[in-house]
């Protein structure tokens, strides 16, 4: 974080939180006044369906901005929980509006962020569409890697992942069982290895071909 994102985020912020694994960060339809960046940890966004199942909408990690949607529109449209112990950074939901006032370099900052999220979703449809499973997981898999190897999350081929199968098969709307075979296909195939809380990319490129993608790094997020 460069001196100037710690000025700003000291003069806009009212405190810090910790939250346990699975504790509610906002809910689905919540007008929460507080407004999150994840400082350490990781999470989910995730909607919930009336009959009681799951859509994974995306993965948080260090640095995500979460409660945008609240900010701006007043109420949450997911539900945003802890999947390890994170410590998050509180601002109150009207500083959003000061941030468009008095700095509008920030204000871009959460425009390009928000676009950003809506590229995600795109390339997520995509692969629920149009990909098969085993190119939907190295998908899944090679995304979640780059972001963690921009993010200084990686050593080498390797990087925490404290994810359940269960949340990957949400975001791709496949079973457990079908995500479980086609992880052990990915790892018969020495591309890619996910087990207890870690993820190994053994071939990034050809996980990339497999998953019709680029392994290029995503662009540096802005820290608000």
């Amino acid at each position: 974080m460069t001196e100037e994102e710690i000025r700003f985020m000291e003069r806009f912020k009212v405190g810090e939180l910790t939250v346990e694994p699975g504790t509610p960060i906002l809910m689905e339809g919540s007008n929460s006044p507080q407004l999150f960046t994840a400082l350490r940890g990781m999470g989910l966004r995730y909607k919930s369906t009336e009959n009681g199942r799951r859509q994974v909408i995306n993965f948080i990690l260090p640095g995500d901005f979460v409660g945008l949607q609240a900010g701006i529109m007043g109420e949450m449209g997911h539900s945003v929980m802890a999947s390890t112990r994170m410590t998050l950074c509180v601002f109150e939901r009207g500083a959003i509006w000061t941030l468009f006032k008095s700095a509008p370099e920030k204000a871009f900052d959460l425009t390009w962020i928000a676009a950003v999220e809506e590229h995600f979703l795109g390339e997520t449809l995509v692969s629920i569409g149009q990909r098969t499973a085993i190119e939907a997981v190295a998908w899944a898999l090679l995304k979640l890697f780059l972001r963690g190897k921009a993010l200084g999350l990686a050593e080498g081929n390797a990087m925490p992942l404290p994810y359940r199968q269960h949340d990957l098969a949400d975001a791709l709307g496949l079973s457990l069982v079908h995500t479980n075979k086609t992880l052990a296909r990915l790892r018969q195939r020495q591309l890619a290895d996910w087990s207890e809380g870690q993820l190994r990319v053994h071939n990034l490129d050809d996980l990339a071909q497999l998953a019709r993608s680029d392994c290029s790094l995503p662009q540096k997020r802005p820290i608000l």
